[in-house]
């Protein structure tokens, strides 16, 4: 059971990219398609923003363009609820917000993703941009792998701006995130390997373990190494994902409370209906940490964050669009053992 400081103005805030979207209506291609489908997307915002339909009250800290694109992801931020309080701004005559492209895939055609990311205005974030009262306004903070990656001077801001959270007493939640297209493995695991001994809550898939740091054993043995390598270790999640095909999959998740020693997975949510994959780990992420904040314990975090992922994974965009009421009832029909409602009316 892990403790949330009470009291804050923000359950969680979290620091990253948030880019531009653009996907074919359907199952066209991106290199055929005439039109392109227009939404916000970045892993930190899927996280808080998840948190915030739930009920709880999340800020996103990023920089973007002063201009109506940037006027536009401001408004999808708000949208969620999340808070726009420490949004920063880019005047200069070289802002842009960066942009991807995604392709849903059918099977045996895989989903893509292109990105045009280079130089966005995220990219010339310092962490002395940040006022001083936002290192004392929240019991979680959270940013992932993939912020980290964006070069060597973002990096090092985000890195200070961990240390201070850190310096607060504030509860910091890391997701590994790791993308290829980013950084090699060899300098990501140099880079998280600098700020584990600061993260209270860590979220990193069984592959990346095993592949990344070199661990063996089952997954249980390793996320126990992981604690005792790192003592300030408190919880430790990773998802299990089955692809059966594009449309098909099934999910849960494993979690570990370090403290109690105690393990958690429930039974996997089976033949998801996938419409789109991206951003479902992240709303795992969010509903992990709604659990915790809403009693602490690895079992509501497991709960919320399996449903959570598993119903955005229905849900076309990077954000989900499901609130308390929606991942209840989900959670509801998961675990119980009688007949099953097929719909809400």
């Amino acid at each position: 059971m892990i403790t949330i400081q009470k009291g804050k103005n923000f359950n969680v805030l979290g620091l990253g990219e948030v880019m531009l979207r653009l996907s074919p209506t359907g199952k066209e291609r991106i290199a055929y398609c005439e039109s392109f489908e227009k939404q916000a997307g970045g892993s930190e915002l899927n996280v808080v923003s998840g948190i915030s339909m739930l009920g709880k009250r999340t800020g996103m800290i990023t920089k973007l363009p002063h201009n109506p694109i940037g006027k536009f992801i401001k408004h999808k931020i708000r949208y969620s609820g999340t808070s726009d309080d420490y949004l920063l701004y880019d005047d200069s005559e070289e802002k842009r917000l960066g942009v991807y492209y995604y392709e849903s895939g059918a099977y045996p055609r895989p989903p893509v993703v292109t990105y045009d990311r280079a130089g966005s205005s995220f990219t010339t974030f310092r962490k002395e941009e940040l006022p001083e009262d936002v290192y004392t306004s929240t019991a979680i903070f959270h940013t992932s792998g993939i912020t980290l990656a964006l070069n060597k001077d973002v990096c090092e801001s985000v890195i200070g701006v961990i240390e201070r959270f850190k310096k607060e007493g504030t509860l910091i939640s890391f997701d590994v995130n790791y993308r290829a297209s980013l950084w090699s493995e060899q300098d990501a695991k140099a880079t998280i390997e600098r700020i584990l001994p600061m993260i209270d809550i860590l979220f990193i898939s069984e592959e990346t373990c095993r592949r990344m740091f070199g661990k063996t054993g089952t997954h249980e043995e390793i996320m126990r190494e992981f604690a005792k390598d790192y003592p300030n270790l408190k919880i430790i999640a990773g998802t299990k994902r089955k692809v059966i095909s594009s449309q098909k999959h099934s999910f849960n998740s494993l979690i570990y409370d370090a403290a109690e020693d105690e393990f958690f997975i429930e039974d996997p949510y089976e033949n998801i209906d996938v419409v789109d994959r991206i951003g479902s780990g992240d709303a795992y992420v969010a509903g992990a940490l709604f659990g915790l904040l809403k009693d602490g314990t690895i079992r509501t975090a497991a709960l919320y964050g399996d449903a959570m992922a598993s119903v955005k994974d229905t849900i076309r965009g990077d954000m989900t669009e499901a609130d308390i009421v929606d991942i209840d009832r989900v959670i509801s029909n998961h675990t119980s053992t009688g007949p099953k409602s097929e719909m809400v009316r």
